[in-house]
């Protein structure tokens, strides 16, 4: 597992009232997002681990400054 800190662009699932993520985008690249494997929460951040045809991520929501990073790659 590779651990960074990168800013990268989220589409959220509308269906629900959580950030549920679908979409990642890399700059212009477009990454679907096939399942969420798993999430948990901390005081003022939210986390996923998911599931795209590239390999698994986990990203991180930071509640405070409205931001979405990728925090690590789980594999390919």
């Amino acid at each position: 597992m590779r651990y960074l800190l990168r800013m990268i662009r989220i589409e959220t699932t509308a269906a629900t009232s959580d950030l549920e993520p679908s979409v990642i985008w890399f700059g212009s690249r477009r990454v679907e997002v096939r399942t969420v494997s798993d999430r948990w929460y901390g005081a003022t951040q939210r986390w996923w681990k998911v599931d795209t045809e590239e390999g698994s991520y986990v990203l991180r929501y930071d509640e405070q400054a409205g931001t979405w990073e990728l925090a690590a790659v789980v594999g390919r």
